[in-house]
């Protein structure tokens, strides 16, 4: 006999989950079932009310709850998929939102396959993504403090020495050689260094968090992250972020498909039938993590193809086909970078970088990726 198949919509909150169950005949009927509490508890109790679990099918939002009732409905036996918010369609005209009603929305959606879901990390590979992205954000929260203070200095008339680098040792041993005459200044001033100083420190402290986590990343992303060092502008920080922030590239079955997970594309609005074509700015949907190391490692490809002294110390440990792969982008991407700059389109040619440069990317994971399942269905046999 064929199971009957429930389609469970959740509306996820911090204290609370919105639940409704749309049946698996599309005439049949789709309903509020109400709200539980957000715990481990309360969802074994839903699957027991609503099961048997394989006869289950669970849904719900991507959002700052992260992947915990993922995880906690997979252990417990029932499929669940983590849907992209953005790509739920929406009826014109409907101006009511309550969590009654999104969940309603998710099973009546999810029951007719209308929902797109998200690539769900294994808990190891969430971990180095959250520490990839802290770093980013001691970087910024470094930034911000440098600018607080050096604009801080500027409206007292206080300019570093000449020939000093910008945040450099000398410039660091000038700033903490001032004093300032009123006490309020003073006390504006200790507290924008000790900022500085302790941002300093923070970055510090998750770079040798950093270097301890990617000795201990699964072999086959660590010999990803090796292959794309062997790419101009992609060092261990920016591989690993890619890395992070991609999981298994072999899961794009196109490098097309890559390049708009990215956001990378121009936008289009064509119509009225052939030669209406007008395309404006890049999407930007996607993940901004990954857009930012991209843009940072395309402005390396304006300068002429070679091999630098450090490139070639991160290209010893790749194969020959990588370095083949790694060679030909170096072309691809100056020719391409300096055809639209010529055009006076400086920053259409880096997002066109960008863009190519995951193509590469995409060739570069996924030949590492079929050689070490290869090696190790060889150890397995």
């Amino acid at each position: 006999m064929a199971k009957h198949i429930r389609y469970v919509g959740l509306d996820v909150h911090a204290d609370s989950i919105a639940v409704a169950v749309a049946e698996e005949s599309r005439a049949g009927e789709v309903r509020s079932i109400g709200v539980i509490p957000n715990s481990l508890e309360a969802i074994r109790k839903l699957v027991k009310k609503l099961g048997p679990a394989s006869s289950l099918r669970c849904c719900y939002e991507a959002g700052p709850c992260g992947y915990v009732i993922y995880w906690q409905l997979t252990r417990l036996g029932v499929p669940c998929e983590v849907i992209a918010p953005t790509l739920i369609p929406t009826r014109a005209g409907d101006r009511v939102k309550t969590d009654r009603r999104d969940a309603i929305k998710l099973a009546r959606s999810y029951r007719s396959g209308d929902l797109t879901a998200v690539w769900v990390p294994t808990p190891a590979h969430e971990a180095l993504r959250d520490l990839v992205r802290a770093r980013e954000a001691a970087k910024k929260d470094q930034l911000r403090a440098r600018q607080r203070l050096a604009k801080f200095l500027l409206r007292r008339g206080l300019r570093r020495p000449a020939k000093t680098r910008l945040w450099g040792d000398c410039h660091m041993q000038w700033i903490e050689s001032l004093h300032f005459e009123h006490g309020a200044h003073e006390a504006t001033f200790i507290d924008y260094l000790h900022e500085i100083r302790h941002a300093t420190e923070r970055i510090a402290r998750l770079e040798k968090s950093l270097d301890e986590a990617v000795e201990k990343m699964p072999v086959e992303l660590k010999a990803v992250a090796d292959a794309l060092q062997a790419l101009r502008g992609v060092a261990k920080l920016t591989a690993v972020t890619l890395v992070a922030e991609l999981g298994e590239l072999s899961r794009f079955p196109r490098p097309r498909q890559l390049m708009g997970y990215s956001g990378i594309v121009p936008s289009e609005h064509s119509t009225g039938g052939p030669g209406h074509a007008r395309r404006g700015g890049i999407t930007k949907t996607g993940n901004a993590h990954l857009r930012r190391v991209l843009f940072e490692a395309a402005w390396c490809n304006r300068q002429r193809p070679r091999i630098s002294a450090p490139l070639r110390r991160r290209q010893e440990s790749v194969s020959a086909e990588v370095r083949e792969i790694a060679w030909k982008a170096q072309h691809r991407l100056h020719k391409r970078y300096w055809t639209l700059a010529s055009r006076r389109k400086p920053q259409q040619a880096v997002a066109a970088v960008a863009r190519e440069l995951l193509g590469f990317i995409w060739a570069i994971g996924v030949h590492v990726e079929r050689h070490e399942r290869h090696n190790e269905q060889r150890k397995v046999a």
